[in-house]
This record gives C-alpha cells, structure tokens and sequence, in this order.
C-alpha cells in the first residue's frame, strides 16, 4: 500500500458565517483531527462564508466561489460534509453544495472515469431533533452518486433533545459514543483512500 500522505477537505454546511460558533464546524474538526492521526492533512472551508452560487455547473461565472472551493476537493482524496439537521434535512447550504457537485457527471478523465472517483466521502452530522440517520443517508447517496467512494461508518453524529438549547459545541467532553463513530469514520476513510490511490478504479 502507499505511503503517500493524503488529504482531506471539510466543507462545513452551517448557515452561520464566521466567526458565530458552529457545532456543525466542531464536528467536522474532530472528524479532521482523527484523520490526521492516520497520516491526513486538510484544511475547513466553511460554505457561507464564501460566495458560493446556486447552480448545478462547476462555474456559475460573475464572481462565484465554487470553482476555488472545488479545486481544493480535486486535490484531496477525502471530503467531509458536515452539516446541522433542519426540519429533520440537511441544511439548505448541504443541499446546494451537493447540487454542485452535480458538475462532476459530466468531467471525465482521458480514461473516461469522473474526477471524483477515487475520492471517499463521509458525512457529520449535528441537531437537536430526530434525523441524523436520514440526514447522512441523503449526503452519502448524493456523494456516491457523483463519484465518491464511501467506507464502512462513513457517518458521525450528535442529536440532542428536541427544542433544547443545549448544542454539541456545550458538550465536554465529546458523548463517548460520537467519539466513537468519529473515530472510525476517520480510520476507514483514510483506509479506503489510501487503497484507491494505490489502486485506482479501471477507466472505459
């Protein structure tokens, strides 16, 4: 196997900008910091803090900031979306964000393979209502339609009660079982990158 270093890109789904105090950038970071543990670097890109355009194409053009945001994901060999749970769905930022990732459908390779492919997705999750089971579903479908590979435990989460106001950001230390769950997330992406750059997916 490789001993390549990887990367990984955080792109953090929350519908606050900076500096506002995010669970859903907490989550995202401790799911980056046990990667590094297995030899991955990366960096946290949070959504609206950038002008990011709705659209489905990798260039909606007059300013957009997706084309940036998508050369850092075309670099890196794992991406995390992390988002917090909205009326039991990931955040309308989540949503548009996979929209764009719809480009990638139709950007081949000259061996007729998605520049995707090869890359691991895996999903963080955060809310204080029911939903983070359907929630990582939804993201994961969406990421392996579009050329992600997903491994086993692909997703973290954290809900607490409903209309509480207690956020995952309050918790200390970290609930022993989303630990857990961010743990090997962390190990099985960084497992199943490294294979996938060892041995790519065959071409046309």
């Amino acid at each position: 196997m490789t001993d390549l270093a990887l990367r990984a890109l955080v792109l953090v789904c929350t519908l606050k900008p900076s500096p506002a105090e995010s669970s859903s950038q907490l989550l995202g970071e401790q799911v980056l910091g046990q990667l590094e543990r297995h030899g991955v670097t990366g960096e946290v890109v949070r959504i609206v803090d950038h002008d990011v355009r709705f659209g489905v194409s990798a260039d909606e053009g007059d300013g957009d900031a997706w084309p940036e945001i998508r050369a850092k994901m075309l670099v890196s060999d794992i991406l995390v979306i992390a988002t917090p749970i909205w009326m039991g769905q990931p955040s309308s930022v989540c949503k548009m964000t996979l929209e764009r990732l719809d480009a990638e459908l139709g950007e081949t390779d000259d061996e007729g393979r998605m520049l995707t492919e090869g890359k691991v997705g895996v999903v963080a999750v955060v809310g204080n209502e029911d939903g983070a089971h359907h929630v990582v579903a939804e993201v994961l479908q969406a990421l392996n339609d579009t050329g992600f590979s997903i491994a086993a435990n692909a997703g973290t989460y954290w809900v607490g009660e409903a209309m509480q106001s207690t956020d995952y950001r309050d918790l200390d230390p970290t609930p022993e079982k989303t630990a857990a769950a961010t743990e090997a997330a962390a190990r099985h992406a960084a497992h199943l990158a490294r294979l996938l750059k060892d041995a790519p997916y065959p071409g046309t």
